[in-house]
């Protein structure tokens, strides 16, 4: 037994498939591996948060709620774990505090242990209200620092913020290195002076997109971190985290060995693999190679495929190249947000509009709008005053957290979904994405849902979906909704529905 293990969360049911196969995977492709899963001895699964949520029920047509519940009965000996938006919660503006506080106690109630919670522009001020909530219910709180590099960013910045944040009740402290930027120096340097100056367990998570994620891991290992993120190899690596198999077989016979089965990972490994043989691979966003320009551009995977999709939809993937140049303009016009939910979005859909409409700034999405007068809160630093000035004119910024303009949410919430909720997760569901939740209550009371137990597996119009399958049409996911308008949702088991 080594003297000092590293321990281990796994991401593969949350954000190595979110980064991979753009959120795809189902509850009924995670339940037939979860006891196996329960096995290995991980520090946590990370199966929950990031995209997840709406995806559920977007796309899967599953109620998300009930996904957390039937891993938590699968998996009983594992801590779960999930990311969490901090005001932003799930989605992608802030909500009220009542709507914090609701999802917060009933993500707890229904099975959740760890929550990693962030910000996308580490504005403490927007993770404090979360981070006393998960610790008045009993959760597990991992303050998280957005890692990203810039000007104004730098390790004093960040080991400052993690002091805070254990002020704040923080049980850990997590480097977030979302774009894959912490190189593997780095990762020994932030990792040394957390575990010196702050006195928190420190958990590293990255990605393997500019293809030194590995390498970071050991040398962050080196430093004492006490637990990383990875994820089973099979969806793992390139955009995803580094494999998880590889670390441990590194760490043997060392004083960090993780104490982990290779050849339990083996058999999970194989598992993952044929279920995205089957019908994940549909939604590759084929960036799965070390890609170094990400230390150029900063792009979390995420967000790489998401500007896949959406230059793809607009006939306009031959100008991929010049609006990854127009990424970092954008961002520093706008203070140097990190890249990460929902700033990345905000970032790159305008740097796409930049590039489409030919003119930088011509059309400014309203989430630009939105973020230059302080709604998503205090930028990093200052924006640029001609940007400032064509988005929000002479108006002055807000100087207060953003959740203290919003009114309580829930009663609202209660009212407006009326009888189409059944439970009180049901309100919170709707209160962060109305219309997605809409259209699943609606599929639900028409008895037209799929039981959450079986696969969903995505074919190509026209085409055939696996003899095995035997299926029926469901549901086509709306066309705003879908990836591509030539994917359809097929039913796995032969019984028919109506």
């Amino acid at each position: 037994m080594a003297s000092n293990p590293v321990k281990i969360t796994d991401t593969i049911l949350r954000d190595a498939h979110q980064s991979l196969l753009a959120t795809r995977m189902s509850t009924g492709d995670m339940l037939p591996i979860a006891e196996r899963l329960d096995q290995v001895g991980y520090y946590s699964l990370e199966m929950w948060g990031g995209a997840t949520f709406d995806s559920a029920m977007r796309f899967l047509k599953e109620d998300p709620w009930e996904r957390l519940r039937l891993l938590r009965e699968r998996i009983p000996n594992t801590k779960l774990q999930m990311l969490l938006r901090s005001q932003n919660i799930l989605g992608y503006r802030h909500y009220p505090d009542d709507i914090v506080d609701r999802f917060v106690r009933l993500s707890i109630k229904n099975g959740m242990n760890v929550f990693r919670i962030f910000d996308a522009l580490n504005d403490l001020r927007n993770m404090e209200y979360a981070i006393r909530t998960v610790k008045r219910y009993g959760g597990e709180v991992q303050g998280s620092i957005c890692y990203t590099l810039s000007p104004v960013h730098n390790d004093d910045v960040f080991v400052e913020m993690a002091k805070a944040l254990k002020d704040l009740g923080s049980d850990t402290i997590c480097i977030k290195d979302m774009a894959a930027l912490c190189a593997p120096y780095d990762a020994y340097s932030l990792v040394k002076r957390l575990k010196e100056e702050v006195g928190l367990p420190v958990q590293f998570h990255t990605h393997e997109t500019a293809g030194f994620g590995m390498a970071a891991l050991c040398k962050a290992a080196e430093a004492g971190v006490d637990i990383v993120d990875t994820a089973i190899s099979s969806i793992g690596g390139g955009t995803a985290q580094p494999p998880t198999e590889p670390f441990v077989a590194m760490m043997r016979g060392t004083d960090r060995d993780t104490g982990l089965d290779l050849t339990l990972l083996s058999e999970i490994a194989s598992y993952f693999a044929k279920v995205r043989s089957d019908h994940l691979s549909r939604f590759e966003s084929g960036l799965t190679t070390a890609d170094i320009r990400v230390l150029l551009y900063q792009v979390p995977g995420g967000m790489l495929s998401n500007l896949v999709n959406q230059l793809r939809e607009q006939n306009a993937l031959n100008r991929y190249e010049e609006v990854l140049r127009e990424l970092p303009r954008v961002r520093e016009d706008l203070g140097f947000p990190p890249l990460v939910t929902p700033t990345s979005q905000l970032v790159g859909t305008q740097a796409v509009m930049n590039v489409l409409t030919g003119e930088r700034y011509k059309i400014i999405l309203q989430e630009v709008r939105d973020y230059c007068i302080g709604m998503y809160g205090r930028p990093p630093a200052e924006i640029n005053p001609d940007v400032f000035r064509l988005a929000v004119g002479d108006r002055e910024p807000i100087g207060v957290r953003p959740a203290d303009l919003l009114e309580p949410g829930y009663d609202k919430a209660k009212e407006e979904i009326g009888d189409l909720a059944q439970s009180e997760e049901d309100v919170i569901s709707y209160a962060l994405f109305p219309h997605e939740a809409r259209e699943f209550f609606e599929l639900r009371r028409a008895g037209k849902l799929v039981p959450i137990e079986e696969p969903r597996i995505f074919v190509k119009e026209g085409q055939a979906p696996p003899a095995a399958a035997r299926p029926k049409v469901v549901m086509a996911t709306p066309q705003s909704a879908q990836p591509s308008p030539s994917y359809s949702l097929w039913k796995v088991s032969s019984r028919v529905q109506g």
